[in-house]
């Protein structure tokens, strides 16, 4: 097969990277220490980022190795619509997320988490069942940042997947563990400004050193009409519909973006996320192309693990100094989503479990806060490692979390808009939408006769949510309804007696339909109105004086030895 051999890189040029890559990201996260770290500091940075920081900490949380792995698996699925279905659509939901973004921060501008808000909002179940799914998420976002991290050191050097896996587990935490989210977002500045000069290199040099536009004329006849058609129905109903429904959940329910929703100055939210989200398309489908010549040039991923197609790419096409570049380009990418993982754990736990439910937020310790906050990110990090040996695939792992996610996205969004939303229907409705979700995804159910036929209605009434949601967040209410309405009626005929095939995209839709259904039956029946007002007093700062947020684009701050 063509573009087998592949250009290894020796245990000392790895080490070498690895200390220059690690140990310039700890001279960063050590140059803005605190000696008496504060507890807000280490969760929000003061809630006042600036936009060129928070701009770059956006890009690359969402620009993962995982999410570049995942792209190239895509295109090499399903064609060359398939990276376009993964990245233009992570790419709109980073976009969607603003509208929600500018209405969350206006209700709780010094809030942590989601959970915090949804517990002033509603009571202790709706915080606690929003702060698990995101501990959930968020140490299945870390898992397979290290499994992307084992793959590649794996593959370009002589050290096993394993070794790899602890080699960058090590490495994100010990930058991390010193200043927390501050660190988080000041790092992955440096580390996109990396990413994103590298697939301008590295990309077209690859494309053109396997023989394109040659490339693609000969292996086209090896392709099936599905893989060769751009309009392929198989590459959205597959990868394209459930990404859609599942980057939505991503936006609404994943601490990570919300951190960073949370500390971006609150008027500078709409121009962080616009850019994010150019940069985020941009970089994820150019490497997603991989995957597609990869499936142009008849090339086997080694050891049939899809997860090697993209350092597979490298290590054939390049000369080995891009070789070294490329192998910093995907750990950065990995580190990027990483600390930001172990950021968004520790703020979980430092609020939601310590601040408010073991000693309440006036009487929380802000020094133990942090002791509490630096101890999550060792145990989640032993935690990941040890799931990061079962090798699961990633692009599975990304759409199950966001389709599991799909159950909370309408009653976080409703709690934050209308009044009659209750504890008793937030905490009822995911509930309810999580026991159908799981029976269809999983296909325990069998998908013929009347059951067949609920779960493609349910499937229509959650096309309809997804699409409502999306124009509501832009131009209101009333054209939301409209757009959802007409969403469902057309897309009926396409759906009953169709999708029942689809489980990933039906068992999506139906978390979406299922908790839409049960909350709006249950708040409509609700006599109670809250006073949205209130949360800015049950939700705030932890520390006084809160700690003065950089500036912005200032990477590092002076030292504070006092």
């Amino acid at each position: 097969m063509p573009g087998q051999d592949v250009v290894k890189l020796g245990a000392v040029t790895i080490g070498v990277l690895l200390i220059l890559f690690y140990g310039g990201t700890f001279y960063i996260s050590s140059r803005i220490g605190k000696r008496e770290e504060s507890a807000d500091g280490y969760m929000t940075a003061g809630n006042r980022i600036g936009f060129g920081i928070s701009a770059a900490s956006m890009t690359a949380t969402w620009i993962w190795a995982s999410s570049m792995y995942a792209s190239a698996t895509s295109g090499y699925t399903y064609g060359i619509s398939g990276p376009i279905h993964y990245g233009l659509w992570g790419a709109l939901m980073i976009l969607f997320i603003y509208p929600f973004g500018r209405r969350i921060r206006a209700v709780a501008p010094e809030a942590h988490t989601l959970a915090e808000v949804m517990y002033a909002r509603h009571g202790r179940s709706s915080q606690l069942m929003l702060a698990g799914s995101n501990v959930v998420g968020s140490l299945i976002s870390l898992m397979s940042n290290f499994i992307a991290g084992g793959v590649i050191i794996a593959l370009l050097s002589p050290f096993t997947f394993i070794q790899g896996v602890l080699i960058i587990a090590s490495g994100v935490l010990l930058y991390t563990l010193w200043s927390g989210f501050r660190a988080s977002v000041l790092t992955d500045f440096v580390q996109v400004m990396a990413m994103l000069g590298a697939v301008a290199i590295l990309v077209p040099t690859i494309f053109f050193a396997a023989g394109f536009p040659s490339a693609f004329e000969l292996g086209a006849a090896s392709l099936t009409p599905e893989q060769s058609n751009f309009f392929s129905s198989d590459a959205f109903l597959k990868q394209g519909a459930p990404y859609i429904a599942a980057v939505l959940a991503y936006a609404i329910g994943n601490q990570t973006i919300a951190q960073r929703l949370f500390a971006v100055r609150e008027d500078l939210i709409k121009p962080t996320f616009l850019t994010a989200t150019i940069g985020y398309g941009a970089m994820v489908i150019g490497v997603g192309m991989l995957g597609v010549l990869a499936l142009y040039l008849g090339i086997e991923p080694l050891g049939g693990d899809l997860n090697n197609l993209v350092p597979q790419m490298a290590a054939s096409y390049l000369p080995t100094a891009l070789v070294a570049l490329f192998f910093v380009m995907i750990i950065g990418a990995l580190s990027s989503t990483a600390d930001s993982d172990l950021a968004a754990l520790s703020s979980l736990v430092m609020t939601d479990v310590y601040g408010h439910l073991v000693a309440g937020r006036k009487k929380a310790n802000p020094a133990l806060m942090v002791f509490v906050g630096r101890a999550t990110m060792v145990l989640a990090t032993g935690a990941a490692v040890a799931f990061a040996s079962l090798r699961l695939n990633i692009l599975d792992l990304l759409v199950f979390v966001g389709a599991l996610w799909g159950a909370l996205v309408f009653p976080v969004i409703a709690s934050f808009y209308w009044d009659k939303v209750t504890n008793r229907a937030f905490t009822t409705s995911v509930i309810a939408a999580l026991a159908v979700f799981l029976p269809v995804r999983f296909g325990w159910l069998p998908m013929s006769g009347a059951t067949a036929l609920v779960v493609e209605v349910l499937s229509v009434v959650g096309i309809g949510v997804v699409i409502g949601l999306m124009v509501f967040g832009f131009l209101g209410l009333r054209a939301a309804k409209v757009a959802a309405l007409v969403s469902m009626v057309a897309s009926a005929p396409f759906v009953l007696g169709f999708l029942r095939d689809y489980a990933t995209l039906s068992g999506s839709l139906v978390a979406y339909a299922v908790s839409t259904l049960v909350c709006l039956a249950m708040s409509l029946r609700s006599r109670e109105s809250f006073d949205f007002s209130t949360i800015k007093e049950r939700v705030g700062h932890f520390d006084d004086p809160v700690e003065a947020a950089l500036p912005d684009g200032e990477l590092a701050a002076a030292p504070d030895r006092a």
